[in-house]
């Protein structure tokens, strides 16, 4: 069981931190300067629990309606956790009156968005080493 929980970089640094790190700097070799930005601060934050109350996911929405930062853990993907965190996501996106919500996806990840009512536009750059599409919602 997976619970979605709303949090602050400022209640929640070192835990938002260590999943990111692990997912971005670690596994996807994330240059630290390129993972590590002022957005964090003004930024709304998500962490996904399970029932041992570790956190094993994580997703940001900044104040412009980018959605950011969605990492899980290697054990928990594949389980749903993304889905959700995504949703959570996109309710306070609505909520909060955001412009209409938009990410970079990483390519690899494009097929996952759309599910939810994304579509691409343009070509694919690179950001931080990987490449990726950006994503606008096309549906609420």
């Amino acid at each position: 069981m997976i619970q979605i929980r709303q949090t602050s970089w400022a209640e929640d640094e070192p835990i938002l931190r260590e999943i990111r790190q692990k997912v971005f700097v670690q596994e996807q070799n994330v240059p630290e300067h390129d993972e590590w930005d002022d957005e964090d601060a003004t930024s709304t934050h998500f962490l996904a629990i399970n029932e041992k109350r570790d956190a094993v996911g994580s997703g940001r929405l900044q104040p412009n309606g980018k959605i950011t930062r969605m990492a899980v853990l290697p054990a928990w993907r594949g389980k749903g956790v993304g889905a959700l965190l995504l949703e959570a996501l996109l309710v306070a996106a609505v909520q909060d009156g955001k412009a209409i919500p938009w990410l970079h996806a990483q390519v690899d990840a494009i097929g996952f968005y759309s599910q939810y009512g994304f579509a691409g536009e343009g070509e694919p750059f690179d950001e931080a080493g990987i490449q990726h599409s950006l994503m606008r919602m096309t549906r609420t």
